[in-house]
C-alpha cells in the first residue's frame, strides 16, 4: 500500500490586500485555467465510467470448458487430459482504451480442486519467456504442490499473442533474433541491417498488434480472467519474466491477489529492451562455472584440463566461425553457424547447473570444435531440432512474441553506435556474453511503447525466489525487488547457477517453503536461505 501523506501545517492567514490591475489579470487567467481543468476533469469522469461499464461484459463472461486436445499430435493437450484438466477461452479487448473494438481470444487450462471443502481458490500460472506458452504448466505445478494441489484450481494461461492465445508471428526467416554482434565491426554492421529487417517484417505482418503486447495489457488480461473465473482474488505463481508480470499486476490491481510466488525474480528496471543486457555478467559467471565442470571431465569431453583452457577453446571455436562458418549436418539438415550464432547455442544451454544440462553443453561444444577443425559432424537429433527451431522459420512465432513484449515494455536506444560502444566496453571482460546480450535488436527500429513502464510504488506481500548464481535473473534483481516490496520475503538458494527453482530443481528447502506458504497463506517470519 502507498505510504500515508503527512499533514501539512495550516498556513498563517493575513488580511488580503486590494488587487491591482496586474494581479487581477493573473487572477482572471488562473480562474480560466482552473475552469478549463475542471471542465476536462468533468468530461474525463464519465468517459472512465463508460469504459469501465463497457469492460463489464468481459468480466462477466463464463468460460465453456472442453477437452484440451487439438489433434492426434497434440502432446500438451494429451498430458493435460491425462491429468484431468479442461480448457477454455476468454475474450479480452485488444485495446483496453477501446473495449468495444477488436478482441483477442485467450486460451487457458484448469485442473480443478478436488478438496472443495478446503478449497483455497485459483492459482494462476505464467511460465515467463516473455511469451512462453503456459497452458501445459498446471500438470507440473500440480505435482509440485503435492497434497495442497487438491485445494487449488490450478490455471495455466497463455499470455496474449503466445501459444494458443491469438499467436503473433512476424514471419521471420529465423526463430529468435538473439544473435551476437560477432568479432568485428563489419559483422556488427551486418547485424544492424539484419535486425532492422526483422523489425520491418514485424511491422508488416503484425504492426496492428505490436502496440498491445505490453505487460500492462497482459496484467489487464489477468484481471479479466480473474473475473471470468468468478474469483474476488487470485493467487499467482510466476517464473522469470512472469515475476515481472506478477509485480505489475500487484501495482495495477491492488487487493485482487492473495498468495504470490515470484520465482527467478526480475527487477522492474531490468525488463523490456534491458532484459538481455542485464544478464551479461551473471551469464558469463555461469559460463565460467560450466568451464570448471567441463575441465574436471576432460577425459570425457576433451575440452581442456582447466577453466582457462576450456574458455579459450570455446572462444577459439567462435573465432573459427568468424573466419569460416561451421557446418553441422548434411543435406536438408545442414546448418552453417558463424560467429553471430555460436554464442547463442552456448547461452541457450546455460540456464541450469544440473549434470545433464552441463553435459549437454559439453557434448555440443565438442561437436562444434570438430566442425571448427574442418571435420564433418552429424549433430544429435536433439541438437538438430534445436538448430531448426532457432535458425529456421519454424521458431518464428515464439521469437516474434517474445521480442514484441520486450519492445512494448520499454524504449530502446535508437543509435547503433550506442550498442557498439556497450559491446566494446564489455567485450574484454565478457567476451562471449557481451557481444551477444548487448547487441542491437528490432526494438531499436520499432515505435516507442504506448505506455510508460509501471512504477512500483505499492507494497505487496509475495514470496520471492532467487538463486545466487542465476544466469538469467541475477540475484541482485531478487534483492532489489524485495527492497521495493518491504512486506515480501526473499528465499535465497545459495550455490546454484539455476534459473527457475520451484518444482523443477529438486531442492526440498525451496519446495517445502513454497508449499507451506501456498497452503497456509502466511509468509515466513523472516527471509529464508536454502543451500544447493
Amino acid at each position: 500500500m502507498s505510504e500515508p501523506r503527512p499533514r501539512t501545517a495550516e498556513p498563517h492567514r493575513t488580511e488580503p490586500r486590494p488587487a491591482g490591475p496586474r494581479a487581477r489579470r493573473r487572477t482572471l487567467a488562473a480562474g480560466l485555467a482552473l475552469a478549463a481543468a475542471l471542465t476536462t476533469a468533468a468530461a474525463t469522469v464519465p468517459a472512465q465510467a463508460a469504459t469501465a461499464q463497457a469492460l463489464d461484459r468481459y468480466y462477466q463472461q463464463r468460460p465453456d470448458w472442453h477437452s484440451c486436445v487439438q489433434g492426434p499430435d497434440d502432446q500438451v493437450g494429451a498430458d493435460l487430459e491425462k491429468a484431468g484438466a479442461r480448457c477454455a477461452e476468454v475474450t479480452v479487448p485488444l485495446d483496453y482504451g477501446d473495449p468495444g473494438g477488436r478482441t483477442v481470444t485467450l486460451a487457458l487450462s484448469r485442473i480443478k480442486a478436488t478438496d472443495t471443502r478446503h478449497r483455497i481458490g485459483t492459482l494462476l500460472l505464467n511460465d515467463g519467456g516473455p511469451g512462453s506458452p503456459t497452458l501445459g504448466a498446471p500438470t507440473r505445478v500440480h505435482a509440485a504442490l503435492k497434497d495442497t494441489a487438491a485445494r487449488f484450481d490450478i490455471v495455466g494461461l497463455d499470455q496474449r499473442f503466445a501459444g494458443r492465445s491469438a499467436p503473433l508471428d512476424c514471419d521471420w526467416p529465423i526463430g529468435y533474433n538473439i544473435t551476437s554482434a560477432g568479432t568485428t565491426r563489419a559483422s556488427f554492421e551486418r547485424q544492424v541491417t539484419f535486425q532492422r529487417d526483422l523489425a520491418a517484417r514485424c511491422r508488416s505482418a503484425a504492426g496492428d498488434l505490436l502496440p498491445h503486447a505490453s505487460t500492462r495489457d497482459a496484467a489487464r488480461d489477468m484481471d479479466v480472467v480473474r473475473g471470468a473465473l468468478g474469483e474476488r482474488r487470485i493467487s499467482y505463481l510466476g517464473l522469470s519474466y512472469g515475476t515481472y508480470l506478477g509485480t505489475v499486476y500487484s501495482q495495477m490491481f491492488p487487493g485482487r491477489f492473495d498468495r504470490v510466488v515470484l520465482d527467478g525474480a526480475l527487477a522492474p528496471d531490468h525488463v523490456g529492451p534491458e532484459l538481455l543486457p542485464n544478464m551479461v555478467r551473471a551469464n558469463e559467471r555461469a559460463f565460467a562455472d560450466w568451464a570448471d565442470w567441463a575441465a574436471r571431465r576432460n577425459d570425457t569431453y576433451g575440452l581442456g584440463r582447466t577453466r582457462e583452457e576450456v574458455v579459450a577453446g570455446v572462444l577459439r571455436t567462435v573465432g573459427a566461425a568468424s573466419a569460416r562458418p561451421l557446418v553441422l549436418g548434411t543435406g536438408a539438415d545442414a546448418f552453417e553457424l558463424d560467429d553471430t550464432r555460436v554464442p547463442l547455442l552456448v547461452f541457450g544451454n546455460l540456464q541450469g547447473d544440473s549434470d545433464p544440462e552441463r553435459a549437454g553443453l559439453a557434448e555440443l561444444m565438442a561437436v562444434l570444435a570438430e566442425a571448427a577443425a574442418g571435420r564433418p559432424v552429424t549433430p544429435s537429433a536433439e541438437t538438430t531440432a534445436l538448430l531448426r527451431f532457432l535458425f529456421t522459420p519454424q521458431g518464428s512465432q515464439a521469437g516474434s512474441v517474445s521480442q514484441a513484449i520486450l519492445c512494448a515494455d520499454g524504449t530502446a536506444p535508437r543509435d547503433p553506435e550506442e550498442y557498439w560502444r556497450r559491446i566494446e566496453r564489455d567485450r574484454a571482460r565478457y567476451p562471449l556474453s557481451g557481444p551477444l546480450l548487448d547487441n542491437i535488436s528490432p526494438c531499436a527500429f520499432l515505435d516507442a511503447p504506448r505506455e510508460a513502464p509501471t512504477e512500483v510504488r505499492r507494497d505487496a506481500q509475495a514470496l520471492i525466489l532467487s538463486a545466487t548464481g542465476d544466469p538469467r535473473a541475477p540475484y541482485r534483481d531478487g534483492v532489489a525487488l524485495h527492497g521495493l516490496l518491504p512486506s515480501s520475503r526473499l528465499l535465497t538458494l545459495r550455490g546454484a547457477d539455476q534459473h527457475g527453482l520451484y518444482g523443477t530443481y529438486g531442492n526440498a528447502c525451496v519446495d517445502d517453503t513454497v508449499n507451506a506458504y501456498l497452503a497456509g497463506g502466511r509468509l515466513p517470519e523472516a527471509d529464508v536461505t536454502c543451500t544447493k
